[in-house]
C-alpha cells in the first residue's frame, strides 16, 4: 500500500506513543497494580516500572549495531507484536517473578521501537522537513504519558486494571499492522557488517564526535527533565502543584514544536542545544531566585519546561543532521536510548538527595551543573568535527 511521507511520519510516531505507553500504562496504576501483589513493597513495584529502561540501559548501543542488519521494517513490525502479546500476557497478573520477566522483555521490544523508529522518520522526512520531524518523535514520551492518564484512568473505571493492558495490546497489534502495509521493504544488505566484537564497536561510537555527541548532550538533557517532572510539583507544592504537574510536559511539547522547529530553520540542532542548555541556566537561576514567591516560582519552572523542551527536540534533529547515513543514524540512536536511560535512572535519586540536603539551592545546582556540561560536551565535540570533518 502507498502512502505519503507524512503518513509514514505519522504512522512511526503513533508506534512510538504505544512504546512510551509500555511505561506509562504501570506509571499510572501504580497504587492498583500494587494492589494486585499483596506484601510487595514500593521498591518492587517500582522495578515493574523501570526495568523496561533498564534492558535499553544495558543494550542500547547494542540495538542500534542490530536494526540496520536485521532490517527496520522487520525489526518495528515483529517489536510491536512482540509488544501486544507481552501486553495481553500482563493484563493476566501473573505472579510478580512472571510479570518482572515479561516486563523484561517488553524492554527489548521497547529498545528496538526507540532506535529503529527515529532513523526511519529521518529517512522519510523531505531534508526541508526533517527537523518538524524529529522534534515531533521527539514528544512521544510526554505526548504518550498524557494521553494514556487522559483515556486509561476513564477506561480503567470502567472496565477494570486489565483493560488498560488489553487496549495498549490492541493498539499494539494495529500499528504492527499498519507499518507492515505502509513502509517499504527493507533493503537486502549487501555485506552485512559483523556482530563480532561488540565492544570495539560500542568504543567506535562512543568515540566518534558525530555518533555520541547528541547521546552525550541527551543524557544531561533524561539527567534533569525526567526528576524534575517528578518531584518539582510537589517540591513547590501549595495550591500550584497540580497545575505545574499538569503543566510542565504541555509547555515543553508545545515550545518544542513552535519555537524549537521554527529555529530549526535557522541553525543547526547542536548550536540549538545549546542555546536551550544556556536558557536552561538562565531559568535554574530565575527558579532559586524566586522560590517561594508563588506565580512568579511557577513561571520560572514553566520557563523551565519550556527550555528543556527546546533541547529535547534539537537533540533528534542533530542525530539527522550529524550522521547521513541509516547506519550511523541506527547507531547515534542506540546510543541516545542508552544514555537516555542513564539519565532517566540516575536523575531522581540524585533530585531527591539534593532537594532533602540543600533545599532549594540544590535543585538550582542540580538544573545548572548539567546544562553547563551539555553545553561544553558539544563544543568540544563541534571543536573535534572540525578538526577531522569525516
Amino acid at each position: 500500500m502507498r502512502a505519503s511521507p507524512l503518513v509514514i511520519i505519522l504512522i512511526l510516531w503513533g508506534a512510538g506513543l504505544g512504546a512510551a505507553a509500555q511505561f506509562g500504562k504501570i506509571s499510572i496504576l501504580f497504587d492498583r497494580i500494587a494492589s494486585h501483589y499483596a506484601g510487595a513493597t514500593d521498591v518492587t513495584i517500582g522495578a515493574v516500572v523501570s526495568i523496561v529502561g533498564l534492558i535499553g540501559l544495558i543494550f542500547g548501543t547494542t540495538a542500534g549495531l542490530l536494526v540496520q542488519r536485521l532490517g527496520y521494517r522487520r525489526v518495528l513490525v515483529w517489536a510491536l507484536w512482540a509488544g501486544a502479546v507481552l501486553s495481553a500476557l500482563q493484563s493476566l497478573f501473573p505472579p510478580l517473578p512472571v510479570l518482572l520477566t515479561l516486563r523484561a522483555v517488553e524492554g527489548f521490544s521497547h529498545l528496538a521501537l526507540v532506535v529503529a523508529a527515529p532513523v526511519m522518520i529521518a529517512q522519510t522526512a523531505p531534508l526541508r522537513h526533517t527537523g518538524l520531524a524529529m522534534t515531533l518523535w521527539s514528544s512521544f514520551f510526554a505526548v504518550s504519558f498524557a494521553l494514556t492518564a487522559w483515556l486509561g484512568i476513564p477506561l480503567v473505571a470502567a472496565y477494570g486494571d486489565s483493560a488498560l493492558f488489553l487496549a495498549h495490546a490492541a493498539y499494539m497489534a494495529v500499528f504492527a499492522i499498519l507499518i507492515r502495509l505502509t513502509l517499504p521493504p527493507d533493503t537486502p544488505q549487501t555485506v552485512p557488517e559483523p556482530l563480532t566484537n561488540l565492544g570495539r564497536q560500542h568504543a567506535q561510537i562512543y568515540a566518534s564526535p558525530r555518533l555520541a555527541a547528541p547521546a552525550m548532550g541527551f543524557f544531561c538533557y533524561t539527567l534533569t527533565y525526567v526528576a524534575l517532572l517528578t518531584l518539582l510539583p510537589p517540591a513547590i507544592g501549595g495550591p500550584h502543584q497540580a497545575f505545574i504537574a499538569t503543566a510542565m510536559p504541555l509547555v515543553s511539547i508545545a515550545l518544542s514544536l513552535t519555537l524549537g522547529v521554527w529555529a530549526l530553520t535557522r541553525v543547526s540542532g547542536v548550536y540549538l542545544v545549546q542555546l536551550g542548555f544556556a536558557a536552561t541556566c538562565a531559568a535554574s537561576l530565575w527558579l532559586w531566585a524566586t522560590w517561594g514567591t508563588g506565580w512568579q516560582t511557577v513561571a520560572a519552572a514553566l520557563t523551565l519546561a519550556g527550555t528543556l523542551g527546546i533541547v529535547q527536540g534539537a537533540s533528534f534533529a542533530a542525530v539527522a543532521q550529524l550522521n547521513p547515513t541509516a547506519q550511523s543514524r541506527a547507531r547515534a540512536a542506540g546510543a541516545i536510548a542508552q544514555l537516555g536511560n542513564l539519565g532517566t535512572t540516575t536523575g531522581t535519586p540524585l533530585l531527591a538527595a539534593l532537594i532533602v540536603g540543600q533545599g532549594a539551592t540544590g535543585l538550582a545546582l542540580f538544573i545548572l551543573l548539567p546544562s553547563l556540561l551539555g553545553i561544553a560536551i558539544h563544543s568540544v565535540q563541534t571543536h573535534r568535527r572540525m578538526l577531522r570533518p569525516d
